[in-house]
């Protein structure tokens, strides 16, 4: 058995406990996987995962029970956002530590080599997975897009044109339902003009992706009593911005890609639509000489 510092073990069983959490998280969305080529993938995951917690109980001498609650966590969030999303936001987590394992290796410099090696099978497992939801990005960026800076624009001019939250909140629930079907189907016909088989599929995304932004943008309209416009106008640029934070952070995690040049982007092409749409609103009121 080789000595090790009380620090370098507490490491060890750190990771340990870590390597043990990801074997059984693994062989979760390996068991619920249909596709047979991507649940193989992830059983083979679940016994890297499993071989690597050997190695670090051999320099730990002990055994460790795994983490319960980060096992329920990813859990849930495999099944809501897919199992790719969680496999890069464990590789993330583990890279948050990847200077106290240098400091490992310095009393045990097997690991860098026994390190290596499974990343490097690791990775080319990961880069072998084909999850259905990400071959669908483009078209929930299409949906999400599309509902955020039409409707952000068209509700925002409403707001102070109709100042009332349930006739605003109606006039976007039906531009939003319409909005939803022609978008779908618009997309359905571009995806079959290009000879995509799956353009059903893709048109749902579509939809499916716009029409929760619609839900989420009217929501607030629906929520604070009718004379407080300003309120739900407000409110509903917050849920904007936070709707495109949550879409973008999701694509940077799960297709390893940055996140602040596209969230940037689209909160200001949306953002800026709304503020145009608001003053256009208050300056068709006053031209047209509408009260309501």
């Amino acid at each position: 058995m080789v000595e090790i510092s009380p620090q370098l073990r507490e490491g060890l069983l750190r990771y340990q406990k870590d390597e043990l959490t990801g074997a059984i998280i693994y062989r979760r969305m390996a068991g619920r996987e249909k596709d047979l080529s991507n649940k193989a993938i992830l059983e083979n995951m679940a016994r890297d995962e499993q071989a690597h917690e050997a190695v670090f109980r051999k320099y730990s001498g002990e055994e460790v029970r795994t983490d319960r609650w980060k096992i329920i966590w990813y859990t849930v969030l495999g099944y809501v956002l897919g199992y790719t999303f969680v496999i890069q936001l464990m590789e993330r987590d583990e890279a948050f530590t990847a200077r106290e394992y240098e400091s490992m290796i310095l009393e045990l410099p097997e690991l860098r080599k026994i390190k290596e090696d499974e990343e490097r099978h690791e990775a080319k497992l990961r880069s072998m997975l084909d999850e259905e939801r990400l071959r669908y990005v483009g078209a929930m960026v299409l949906g999400l897009n599309d509902a955020l800076v039409e409707l952000t624009g068209t509700i925002a001019g409403l707001t102070l044109a109709l100042a009332d939250n349930r006739l605003v909140a109606l006039a976007g629930i039906v531009t939003g339902v319409s909005a939803t079907l022609s978008m779908a189907a618009s997309n359905y016909l571009a995806e079959r003009a290009d000879g995509n088989p799956d353009a059903l599929k893709a048109s749902v995304y579509t939809g499916v992706a716009y029409l929760i932004t619609v839900v989420l943008l009217v929501l607030p309209y629906l929520v604070f009593p009718s004379d407080m416009y300003l309120s739900a106008l407000f409110t509903m640029l917050v849920v904007v911005v936070l709707v495109i934070l949550a879409f973008n952070y999701y694509i940077s995690v799960a297709r390893a890609e940055p996140l602040w040049p596209r969230f940037r982007e689209m909160a200001v092409i949306s953002l800026g639509v709304a503020v145009i749409s608001f003053v256009i609103g208050l300056v068709a009121k006053a031209v047209l000489g509408v009260e309501l």
